[in-house]
């Protein structure tokens, strides 16, 4: 059963359409639409796949990656992922036919709420296993295999810590920064230090001499 539905921007993780749940959701959907929310602002890092499935027991997450949009949805563990992921395939290809070309310039999130009467449709269909789902899959993803399966901590946090490196390297960085300036700050006062001593001492002599010797 698909539970939660969301399609949400790649470049900046803004949520553009979702599916509307009824009277009956679960109300642990929070927690995981504030994951998924997390899921989005991973997208834009490098490496990440174009389609992945994302464990947080007792569902997963399945999303995939078309152009500018991703499409994201929560399961059952035992909800087939070719069915998901055709599911997902579908949704992807209608959004971008419908609004594909409006999807850089929106700066307000759910702007495509009236998208989820499709998002309705295609999850009655992929949820009929026996009149549309197995066909739908045969004929759209024959191979789901290759598809990286993670955990949702993992996916998450990976990125954190990524963050906390790279804040570190700079740290460091600046450090170095700092140290290189006040190395060439004491240098400098150094010189100065000894250019004024023997300036002082040179003075001292012409003194000496002028008043004592000559």
């Amino acid at each position: 059963m698909v539970l939660l539905t969301l399609i949400a921007r790649v470049r900046d993780g803004l949520i553009l359409a979702t599916s509307i749940e009824g009277p009956d959701e679960n109300p642990d959907m929070v927690k995981y639409t504030n994951q998924a929310k997390m899921l989005f602002r991973k997208l834009s890092a490098p490496n990440t796949p174009s389609q992945q499935t994302v464990e947080s027991r007792p569902y997963v997450f399945h999303y995939v990656i078309k152009d500018q949009i991703c499409c994201l949805c929560l399961c059952d563990m035992n909800f087939p992922r070719k069915s998901a992921f055709a599911f997902l395939e579908d949704i992807a290809n209608e959004f971008n036919g419908q609004n594909g070309s409006r999807v850089a310039t929106v700066t307000r999130p759910y702007h495509f709420l009236d998208f989820d009467a499709y998002i309705q449709q295609a999850k009655k269909r992929y949820s009929d296993r026996s009149r549309f789902a197995m066909a739908a899959v045969n004929n759209e993803l024959t191979d789901v295999t290759r598809i990286m399966v993670s955990n949702i901590e993992d996916v998450i946090h990976r990125g954190e810590a990524l963050n906390i490196l790279e804040s570190r390297a700079s740290d460091l960085s600046d450090m170095s920064r700092k140290y290189r300036q006040d190395a060439a700050m004491l240098n400098r006062r150094s010189m100065m230090f000894k250019v004024f001593a023997a300036l002082g001492f040179a003075g001292l002599i012409f003194l000496i001499l002028r008043f004592f010797v000559l």
